[in-house]
């Protein structure tokens, strides 16, 4: 007898703070160069989609950063990322991709792009039932968070992990699990979740 029940492993690398751009100085209006250890080929394609992080080595409060690729639906996307003076400016939007940074004004310093710790992994794109799950903690507790067409979608359910790294929890899902009608994203910080394998009908 076949079942169809699906599953999805979700895991995420840690944060790599120039895996996207190595530091480099950039010329007013220009694009920076997608070859830090993340890029291949000139664009970078995540582990699971996940923020970014600017660096600034001198005040670029005053200028921002478009970035292009798509976000965690797989939607071609266009964010502006504001500069920060002389530190790092922490991004809240989710790339699964990143084809382009151009920086829109004149950097006073280098700069370097690199991999946040928010992620917003895709259990399923399209409508899904969510049957059960199965976790790996770390050694920080977190809330993981299930939210509806988007990582910034509604919230269906939501659970936190323990601190004891590499224990497991398997939580129930209760009747005949959750509905996701516009697919499924799980929203975490990457330090406090090692893996995540989710089971659901499609």
């Amino acid at each position: 007898m076949s079942s169809d029940i699906q599953s999805t492993f979700m895991t995420a690398a840690a944060a790599d703070t120039d895996g996207v751009s190595a530091v480099a100085s950039v010329a007013n209006n220009a694009n920076l160069v997608l070859g830090g250890a993340l890029a291949s080929g000139g664009s970078v394609t995540f582990d699971e989609p996940r923020n970014i992080t600017i660096l600034s080595s001198a005040d670029d409060s005053g200028i921002s950063f478009n970035v292009t690729g798509t976000d965690e639906t797989g939607t071609a996307v266009v964010v502006s990322v504001d500069g920060a003076d002389t530190g790092t400016t922490t991004g809240t939007a989710f790339f699964s991709t990143i084809t382009q940074i151009t920086a829109v004004g004149n950097p006073a310093g280098n700069v370097s792009v690199g991999s946040g710790t928010s992620i917003a992994a895709p259990m399923f794109r399209g409508r899904l039932r969510l049957r059960g799950l199965y976790a790996v903690n770390t050694a920080t507790a977190g809330t993981i968070t299930f939210r509806e067409g988007s990582g910034t979608g509604a919230v269906r359910m939501q659970f936190n992990t323990v601190a004891s790294a590499n224990t497991t929890q398997y939580p129930d899902v209760p009747d005949d699990g959750i509905v996701f009608a516009g697919g499924g994203y799980v929203t975490y910080v990457q330090t406090t979740l090692s893996s995540l394998t989710v089971f659901y009908v499609g």
